[in-house]
């Protein structure tokens, strides 16, 4: 599958982005299929922080690209992809990741309690009892 994410680029403290249209599998910085266009964090003016060329990443969605959660904010941004429902999408997710920490924190609970319960030991049989049966 094919995604749109970020490359980092740039030196220490002073990030730089790269957006490629690059193979799900491939580490971060590996090789890419296409150089998509940048993204400045750091840059002052807002015009000057993004720069996509839009109609290849409109091809590239259209193909069935997947992009990142921090691409989809990009496109969102900039009107690519539909901004309410990435954002209902979004907090779906986080909704569904709460709930599942919760769900662990109360098994972690029980089983310390279960833990902290002294567990009842059964008599043992005299001596007497045992050799008759």
């Amino acid at each position: 599958m094919v995604r749109i994410r970020m490359k980092r680029m740039g030196r220490r403290n002073r990030p730089f982005f790269r957006i490629n249209a690059i193979d799900k599998r491939t580490k971060r910085d590996g090789k890419i299929i296409e150089q998509l266009g940048w993204y400045d964090p750091i840059a002052k003016d807002p015009a000057k922080q993004i720069k996509l060329e839009i109609e290849r990443c409109k091809y590239w969605l259209s193909k069935g690209a997947q992009p990142s959660d921090t691409m989809n904010d990009i496109f969102a941004r900039l009107g690519l992809i539909d901004a309410e429902k990435w954002k209902a999408h979004r907090a779906m997710r986080a909704k569904a990741k709460i709930a599942g920490q919760e769900a662990a924190k109360a098994k972690e609970a029980a089983a310390a309690e279960a833990a902290a319960k002294p567990k009842e030991k059964k008599p043992a049989p005299a001596a007497g009892e045992a050799k008759a049966e």
